[in-house]
């Protein structure tokens, strides 16, 4: 099978030659330029030749138009630092107003993913980093103990500028589509969980904009729902319209792969602890999560990868033996 087939079929619960696998990184001094980070993704696929490349963008790259700024990391260690944000007070969220798609940082990276494209050839599925509307707000406030301020505070003004990031990032997928991605990856960050919110406040200021997103993205071959982080909503956000859904499956506040896959139709990617079990000296824990991860799933609806993004200490050799390991699950 072709890589986009393997996908596909995955995806429908159809006969595959071999589960697909992918893992994903950042690389923090390349994203910081359009070539930078179109270079470091195609050799990261290049070496590993992963199933699909879901594109790991800087995160910051939603924010940058509307005033946000960061000091640019120049190590593969360190992260960018926030300088400065748009939103300083509830207020300032009426003021916000929708970015066009071709301009600034966003249409950077447009060219970015048409540099991918071209280099992949139409090969490799790919897929582009979106982040769900609040994780955007909450960077353009400075942070989540600030977003959640402003939910307590002016509940109304948020809801404005939830409308303008949400409207700004709907026409923006439709970009990325012309571009030529597969779909798209669509994170939660830290905002899906009870460690921050009630579920009650993330249907309303989280929930409504996720759907709004994916509803507008539903002729997209591929939607990877990524729940994110310790205590999340995982099963409440099942019935949302996505392919495939990822999480820290190894996490001990989660369920279980076993477990949502006797709730939902979705493909279940992951298996592989992103932390210990990816940066240590030996591949055996990665190998036996990978095992008896495959073994949780049935049929074919099992993508092998991490629970999240693998850190820059990750173990080269031990991505190279889950990769081998993927073919061995024929």
């Amino acid at each position: 099978m072709t890589k986009n087939e393997r996908l596909l079929a995955a995806l429908a619960g159809e006969p595959v030659d071999r589960p697909p696998v992918s893992i994903w990184r950042h690389f923090y001094p390349d994203e910081v330029t359009r070539d930078g980070l179109a270079a470091a993704m195609l050799d990261f696929q290049k070496e590993f030749d992963w199933d699909f490349m879901k594109v790991n963008p800087r995160a910051v790259y939603h924010v940058e138009d509307w005033g946000n700024t960061y000091e640019f990391s120049t190590e593969t260690d360190k992260n960018h630092v926030l300088k400065s944000h748009r939103i300083q007070s509830p207020e300032d969220w009426k003021d916000l107003s929708e970015l066009p798609s071709d301009q600034g940082v966003l249409g950077q990276h447009l060219d970015c993913l048409r540099q991918i494209g071209e280099g992949l050839g139409g090969e490799v599925p790919f897929i582009m980093t979106v982040f769900n509307p609040i994780s955007i707000a909450g960077h353009l406030a400075g942070g989540a103990e600030s977003l959640m301020k402003h939910i307590e505070s002016d509940p109304e003004a948020l809801h404005r500028g939830l409308e303008v990031i949400t409207a700004t990032f709907i026409r923006y997928a439709r970009a990325c589509i012309d571009a030529g991605v597969t779909g798209f990856f669509f994170p939660t960050t830290s905002y899906a969980t009870s460690d921050l919110m009630t579920f009650e406040q993330y249907n309303e200021f989280g929930r409504t904009y996720d759907l709004q997103f994916l509803e507008s993205v539903q002729d997209a071959g591929f939607l990877l729902l990524h729940v994110c982080g310790s205590n999340c909503f995982l099963t409440e956000l099942l019935d949302y319209p996505a392919h495939a859904v990822n999480w820290s499956t190894e996490d001990p506040t989660t369920p279980s792969m076993k477990d949502i896959a006797a709730q939902t139709e979705m493909a279940l990617i992951g298996g592989v602890n992103q932390g210990e079990a990816v940066t240590s000296s030996s591949a055996g824990q990665a190998l036996e999560q990978a095992r008896a991860a495959r073994e949780a799933v049935p049929g074919n609806r099992f993508i092998l990868g991490a629970g999240c993004t693998v850190p820059h200490s990750v173990n080269n050799d031990t991505l190279h033996a889950l990769r081998k390991a993927a073919e061995e699950m024929a």
